[in-house]
């Protein structure tokens, strides 16, 4: 009788856990896609409305057009090659060919304070024998070198003074952020592109990422993208740098895709530069499952927040001729890619949860 008891209430247990294990399997077993309508417009239990859509060529979003802002067509307008002007701080060469004793050079033993050379003071002038202070900052060195000429001329009777900047200390521009050598960079005679400022300083590194660059001039930021520039017909050899911009290499982390499910390798993948479509998001997850994954429908969930709705779009990976597609599906950022299991991947997992079960009312029974 007490035997018939343990059986008994051992069944009982056994058919409260089978119940209650089915139940929270259904819940628990795993991402699943649920019940998705085939297409159209609907509203989720948490309130979202999403917009289902199989993939085909009618439904393929299109390429997303480049549209620059205002203010960053203005600046690659108003963005010209310039000569240089020399600035405070800036140290300057002046040679007077004939009168070695009033300008000697750097090698000339002595204790001449000028010897090193002239530097450009904070208020922009040069101080020089026989003329006392000149003007310099704001001029090009042809324009300096003239005034000084027309100056000497009525000290000296043959004057020809020879300008050049040894030391370039006025202008400068800073740049950190995701690349090799962060730090304050000159600008030398030689204009500044954005991309030779971004080779100076060693280049993005390996998380960088050129297509998220911010350019800070004079408390205006521009959004700027190394292949949203040539989608645009320009170039960032075209954009050239003034005193004081500063500009930030923004990392990857903020520019990537996420892979949920049964895919061979779940962790999120970088869009590059050139852009990534499905197809190259599946190869980067190693592919598929072949033990698990529901290759009849590969999920992308995307937000559209001009409509204030989700997209998901969905397509059958069993039809060869859905590479075709994938490899035109063209991926944004914060896009998740989600496969699905198999029924009987499903149903080995509810097993598979089950079986500790069944072993504990085995053992409980034996008592």
């Amino acid at each position: 009788m007490r035997q018939s008891s343990k059986l008994l209430s051992a069944a009982c247990l056994m058919v409260s856990i089978l119940i209650s294990g089915c139940a929270t399997t259904t819940i628990n077993s795993g991402l699943q896609a649920g019940d998705l309508p085939p297409s159209g417009i609907f509203l989720a239990d948490n309130g979202i409305q999403f917009n289902v859509q199989p993939l085909s060529l009618a439904t393929l979003p299109p390429k997303q057009a480049v549209v620059p802002s205002s203010d960053l067509s203005r600046l690659v307008k108003a963005s010209n090659r310039i000569d240089y002007r020399i600035a405070q701080g800036d140290i300057l060469s002046i040679i007077l060919v004939g009168y070695p004793e009033m300008t000697p050079t750097a090698s000339t033993s002595g204790n001449n304070p000028y010897a090193s050379g002239y530097p450009v003071d904070q208020q922009g002038f040069v101080q020089f024998p026989l003329i006392g202070r000149i003007k310099a900052s704001g001029l090009s060195v042809p324009q300096f070198t003239a005034n000084l000429r027309s100056q000497l001329q009525r000290y000296l009777k043959y004057s020809d003074p020879q300008v050049k900047i040894i030391d370039y200390r006025g202008n400068k521009f800073f740049i950190d952020g995701e690349v090799s050598k962060p730090g304050e960079f000159a600008i030398a005679d030689a204009p500044v592109s954005l991309y030779s400022a971004i080779s100076m300083a060693g280049g993005a590194t390996p998380t960088g990422d050129s297509d998220n660059i911010v350019l800070n001039r004079k408390g205006v930021s521009y959004n700027i993208g190394l292949q949203s520039l040539r989608q645009m017909g320009s170039s960032a050899n075209q954009i050239y740098l003034q005193d004081d911009d500063s500009i930030h290499v923004n990392s990857q982390s903020r520019n990537k895709i996420y892979v949920l499910g049964e895919f061979g390798k779940v962790e999120p993948v970088p869009i590059l530069e050139q852009g990534i479509s499905l197809a190259q998001v599946l190869g980067e997850s190693n592919g598929l499952n072949s033990s698990t994954a529901n290759a009849a429908k590969i999920y992308v969930v995307r937000d559209d927040l001009k409509h204030q709705y989700t997209n998901i779009y969905y397509v059958d990976m069993q039809k060869i001729t859905s590479f075709a597609l994938a490899n035109r599906f063209e991926m944004q950022p914060n896009d998740i890619v989600y496969v699905d299991p198999t029924g009987l991947a499903r149903w080995n997992r509810v097993i598979s949860s089950l079986l500790p079960s069944t072993n504990a009312i085995t053992n409980f029974s034996r008592l």
